[in-house]
């Protein structure tokens, strides 16, 4: 008995080995990779696409075979039916995409020359657009200033940076909801990056008025805090706010302490936008029913999952060319039977009229022996 024990133990302890070392590589995969839903494009609804970032823990883009992007919406597994991005398999044929530049040009931005690196690194940025990105620059003090409407004249661009200069405090919040409204036209993927070395003390919209101006999944906010060189101190950022704004809206936060910091950040921000995996599938619920979806991202491979949301749109209910005759035959019906009841009391007020004025009511002449027995004779 007990050498049968000791000759099937050990295959126990394989077997356990074997079943437990693909879900260990899969939770160091997962650890080591990070999908991100960046934005739900459904313009053309019932297609939905679904922009997709794959990066590793240091923010890179990585390379994958866009076969292992797996979609799901409600739970139920969708057919990409276009397949467009950067990677293995798709690299240098992601879509053009639209960047709104915010930078903070506060009086605080002027110290150990922080201005000057910020312009180099947005410049920087700018220089790696491929043809068909477009950019525009809003800059913020006290006012929101709209440097540079949106364009793919890289020239432009470049100039209106070169131009900046520094104001006074700090309205980051107004600035990014004028951000979000001059994206408002634009199709694609779209991002605003965000670059501040202080807190919002201006702004009369707050951090949750921009979450809620961004319509879900239309674009995201990545944030840059950029600290003073000479203390290497945060205590002026609200990293806090900074923080929530990319998270909700499926962007990056990152801190810079000094030029070659920021220049990197603004350079690798690019790259993951270019690197992007975008998705197109036919939504299996083709009304505008204004019904949140859930959508589940899974790189199969790599045991990586995401998770989130998106809206359809539409303040009615949208109805099928079935469903539209037969809300037409219902509303005819009622009509019906709302005037008939009219049109019959019509009817029979007019045939009883007719009746009544057919008769004639004959009044009897004075009685002429009354008349004789009122007369007298003297």
């Amino acid at each position: 008995m007990h050498t049968k024990i000791f000759r099937i133990l050990p295959r126990l302890c394989l077997l356990l080995v074997l079943t437990l070392l693909p879900t260990l590589s899969v939770f160091a995969q997962d650890d080591n990779t990070q999908v991100r839903i960046t934005q739900v494009d459904n313009s053309k609804f019932p297609n939905v696409t679904v922009y997709v970032s794959v990066t590793n823990t240091a923010g890179e883009p990585v390379g994958i075979d866009p076969a292992t992007i797996q979609i799901s919406e409600n739970g139920q597994t969708m057919q990409p039916v276009d397949v467009r991005g950067g990677g293995e398999g798709g690299e240098g044929q992601a879509e053009p995409f639209t960047t709104m530049l915010v930078m903070d040009i506060s009086g605080s931005m002027d110290k150990n020359d922080k201005f000057t690196a910020a312009k180099e690194a947005a410049k920087a940025y700018i220089s790696q657009m491929r043809p068909g990105d477009q950019a525009g620059l809003i800059t913020f003090d006290t006012q929101v200033h709209y440097v540079q409407p949106i364009t793919s004249d890289i020239n432009a661009l470049l100039d209106a940076v070169d131009k900046l200069k520094t104001g006074s405090d700090t309205a980051m919040f107004n600035a990014l909801i004028e951000a979000e409204k001059a994206l408002e036209a634009a199709s694609g993927r779209k991002a605003i990056i965000a670059l501040t070395d202080g807190m919002d003390n201006q702004s009369q919209s707050t951090a949750d008025d921009v979450i809620a101006g961004i319509s879900q999944g239309g674009l995201t906010v990545s944030t840059i805090g950029f600290g003073d060189a000479s203390t290497a101190s945060q205590a002026g950022l609200d990293e806090a706010a900074l923080k929530s704004l990319a998270e909700k809206s499926g962007g990056l936060y990152s801190y810079a302490a000094d030029s070659e910091s920021l220049s990197a950040l603004y350079q690798q921000y690019g790259r993951t936008l270019q690197s992007e995996y975008a998705i197109t599938y036919v939504s299996p619920s083709t009304l505008r029913d204004g019904v949140n979806r859930t959508l589940n991202v899974t790189v199969s491979n790599l045991g990586a999952t995401t998770e989130s949301q998106y809206n359809p749109g539409g303040v009615l209910p949208e109805v099928s060319s079935n469903s539209l005759v037969l809300f037409g035959s219902i509303l005819a019906v009622l009509l019906l039977l709302l005037v008939v009841p009219g049109l019959v009391s019509r009817g029979v007020g007019m045939f009883s009229g007719t009746k009544k004025k057919g008769r004639i009511k004959l009044s009897s002449p004075p009685s002429v022996s009354s008349k004789k027995t009122n007369i007298k004779i003297k």
